[in-house]
């Protein structure tokens, strides 16, 4: 049973927190309405968004991807955009670019779908690197350049991107530093019997996405973020995190371990988690959670495994000595 590290320095509710909570259980009342998602799964995709990071979804056709994407969108007021990845799209079919514009006679910034509060890229190892590529400035700042003119992107700004692992034909595997853009990288799973059964009576006679309606605004959204990274993370936990990167970096399994930027995304998502459950200051707990999702896919393993990368997060964090007050 994992004891858990109650940090004491004085840490208190702000007057504003029963605000937060609300806005959390709209959005989760919300998805679980309309999709069938694991509880655990569906608090990490709202980590990734409080924490101004992007959601990678990777998994078998049919599990329900794009509907999950799709049912987090509706749940706010905000623009969505969908790129659908073809083998033929162009960087600027994504980013936008200039278009000549005959009655003024000079050229316009046209936006592309990158523009979005909320945007779903659908199976993107099926785009080309170079295409790949053009979301690396996106996700890392926010921005998008084109012809030396820096144009910035909607806040918030979210992506949520899938792909299918098990088809190779007409694919492109994510290079390590796209994947690294990415908060949280995880796998949705087939539903349990009752929970699968629950699929078929909810698409028995109509599209369960049709009467979603928004809950929240996109201030709502801002101020969960702001929210999140105010939670405290004291040195125990900091020093447990640095513990947990450092000690991939020396797995005999593991080419490249987790680098510095793979535990600040940690602390990052470990303070939204403890937002959405309702905290002000995170606890190891919320480490153990958030781990495997946020440091398996920054791996480099010896056999380029999933299944490996995620065996030796577990086991690190078995091995770690959780920090106990």
């Amino acid at each position: 049973m994992l004891q858990t590290y109650i940090a004491t320095n004085g840490h208190h509710t702000p007057k504003d927190n029963g605000n937060h909570q609300a806005v959390i259980r709209a959005m989760t009342e919300a998805m679980r309405d309309a999709v069938v998602i694991d509880d655990q799964k569906l608090k990490m995709m709202l980590a990734a968004l409080l924490a101004k990071g992007h959601i990678l979804l990777e998994d078998v056709p049919g599990i329900g991807k794009t509907l999950v994407a799709k049912a987090l969108a509706k749940t706010i007021h905000a623009s969505f955009k969908r790129v659908q990845c073809t083998p033929d799209l162009l960087p600027g079919d994504i980013t936008g670019g200039a278009i000549y514009n005959q009655r003024e006679q000079r050229f316009e910034f046209v936006q592309g779908p990158i523009f979005g509060n909320i945007v779903l890229v659908d199976e993107i190892n099926r785009a080309s690197p170079r295409t790949q590529s053009s979301l690396l400035e996106s996700m890392a700042e926010g921005q998008v350049t084109s012809d030396g003119t820096t144009h910035a992107l909607p806040n918030p700004f979210f992506i949520i991107a899938t792909q299918n692992p098990v088809e190779m034909a007409g694919t492109f595997p994510l290079p390590e530093a796209q994947l690294d853009r990415f908060i949280v990288a995880m796998n949705l799973g087939y539903p349990t019997y009752e929970e699968e059964i629950s699929i078929l009576e909810r698409e028995e006679h109509a599209n369960p996405l049709e009467g979603m309606q928004a809950v929240v605004h996109l201030e709502d959204i801002i101020a969960l973020q702001e929210a999140a990274k105010a939670v405290s993370v004291v040195r125990p936990l900091k020093e447990y995190i640095v513990q947990i990167t450092t000690a991939t970096r020396t797995h005999g399994d593991v080419v490249i371990g987790v680098s510095p930027r793979g535990g600040a995304a940690l602390q990052r998502c470990v303070q939204a988690l403890a937002l959405i459950h309702g905290r002000t200051f995170a606890t190891p707990d919320d480490i153990k959670m958030a781990a495997p999702a946020v440091l398996a896919h920054r791996l480099l393993t010896r056999d380029r495994r999933p299944e490996t990368a995620q065996a030796v997060i577990e086991q690190v964090l078995a091995e770690t000595r959780v920090p106990v007050e």
